[in-house]
């Protein structure tokens, strides 16, 4: 971020999941963010509380504006989370934080806006060659539901999409797959791709492969399932997991066939950076190529994975400087 009137700082920027909430506030034009913080949503009743405790424990001085990245569609003046119990009004809430303005926008679509940003150590590539200049980008992550988003050329600059791609159905590669999502469709009403790709989907994966192995499923949070798979000591975890990089492949290719993202496929969210070169190894990478006369066309675009700290943050300072009048770039 680069430009943008001195009298709209200092800025309050958020980074708004189903399970944490990440602010920072950015101080000067150019400024890097300060005071960067994460709280669990859990602990408030809503954002006004949430944002009202990184205010008082922050030691900085008083945003005049904001801009917050939520995962969620944003139609409007209320926000109903899907993955959260909270519901509130952005009017309502820019009176209670006292701020001159206040953009909501949805998480993914902000942090579309930091890929031009990132650099070096902030990626890890998996596969591929180089990216195609001046050509479509595409979004992904995984964390307590499935963000999708992208760029998408517009003259010199990138438009960011705005869309719930999350939700599109699941479809299956080979007969297991078909199996598990035929368990997964008895339960419930429309498997999408969220349905296992998120951290409710890998339980609901791990559940999956332990009834069609005929065997009882442990009461196992997710970062449990992956601890276990990641250690070798569970195989229905490490089925679990080994599934879930693979239906990440097929979601990941068709969003990269749907975009033309020849400017590389890019994947965030809480749960693939922290697999580490377990996810280099497995089959993502494989199943992303595995679409028959377009498996050339996919073998040539990158895919990286997200490893800088803090992108939805820089994503979310530079969505607000669009709003607010600068280029973001």
């Amino acid at each position: 971020m680069r430009s943008g009137s001195s009298d709209t700082f200092p800025r309050l920027v958020g980074d708004i999941g189903g399970t944490n909430a990440r602010f920072a506030l950015v101080t000067a034009p150019g400024g890097d963010l300060q005071g960067v913080r994460t709280l669990p949503c859990a602990d408030f009743a809503g954002p006004a509380e949430a944002i009202g405790h990184y205010l008082a424990a922050s030691g900085l001085p008083p945003p005049r504006c904001g801009g917050f990245g939520i995962a969620n569609p944003v139609d409007g003046d209320v926000v109903h989370m899907t993955n959260r119990d909270w519901a509130f009004s952005i009017g309502a809430l820019r009176e209670a934080l006292r701020l001159e303005r206040l953009e909501v926008f949805n998480d993914f679509t902000a942090l579309a806006l930091a890929l031009p940003v990132l650099r070096g150590p902030d990626l890890l590539q998996v596969g591929g060659g180089a990216p195609a200049a001046h050509r479509a980008v595409g979004l992904l992550g995984a964390g307590t539901g499935l963000g999708v988003s992208g760029l998408v050329p517009c003259g010199t600059d990138y438009v960011p999409l705005e869309g719930e791609g999350g939700h599109v159905t699941l479809a299956a590669s080979d007969a297991k797959e078909a199996a598990l999502i035929a368990w997964l469709a008895a339960r419930h009403p429309h498997v999408s791709a969220e349905r296992v790709l998120s951290g409710r989907g890998l339980a609901a994966l791990y559940e999956a492969h332990a009834a069609l192995r005929g065997e009882a499923a442990e009461p196992l949070a997710p970062e449990e399932i992956s601890a276990r798979a990641l250690a070798g000591g569970s195989p229905p975890c490490a089925a679990a997991l080994d599934s879930f990089c693979a239906f990440f492949g097929t979601v990941a290719a068709d969003l990269a066939l749907t975009l033309g993202a020849r400017g590389g496929i890019y994947i965030g969210g809480g749960i693939v950076p922290r697999l580490g070169e377990f996810f280099v190894r497995s089959r993502f990478r494989a199943r992303f190529e595995h679409k028959g006369r377009f498996g050339a066309y996919l073998a040539a675009i990158p895919t990286y994975v997200i490893r800088a700290p803090h992108a939805g943050l820089v994503g979310a300072a530079r969505a607000l400087e669009r709003r607010l009048g600068g280029d973001g770039r």
